[in-house]
């Protein structure tokens, strides 16, 4: 008798020993779980997060487009280096710098024998 209560005391042990396992592994279960629903939450997050990010930028990607786009257009319009030659070549030979203002033609023909033009004529008139 004493050897089967022997038995069912170890019996009794190795359950209880079981049992703190079992309840080891179920907290250890527990908590990596725990882990899992944190890291997804914050994976879900983040993927939010870079999916706001990406679509900011597809929006400014497609503005920069637009306004590329915009300035090859106007660029159409812009005079190109052979035109701003030909008009340099006419400027050159008009040579503005030799023109001379109404003054200066005004006193050079009284020098010259007298004759007014015609905005001293109208001046004239209109006093």
């Amino acid at each position: 008798m004493e050897q089967f209560n022997q038995q069912g005391f170890d019996a009794i042990e190795r359950a209880r020993i079981l049992e703190s396992k079992y309840k080891n592994l179920r907290e250890r279960i527990l908590i990596v779980n725990q882990n899992m629903v944190q890291g997804y939450k914050n994976s879900s997050t983040e993927i939010k997060f870079l999916n706001n990010n990406i679509n900011e930028l597809k929006k400014d990607m497609f503005e920069i487009k637009e306004n590329i786009h915009k300035l090859i257009h106007d660029l159409q319009f812009f005079a190109s280096k052979q035109d701003l030659k030909v008009l340099e070549k006419y400027i050159n030979m008009w040579d503005p710098l030799n023109f001379v203002t109404q003054k200066d033609l005004e006193e050079l023909l009284k020098k010259r024998g007298g004759k007014s033009t015609r905005s001293s004529q109208t001046r004239k008139k209109r006093k």
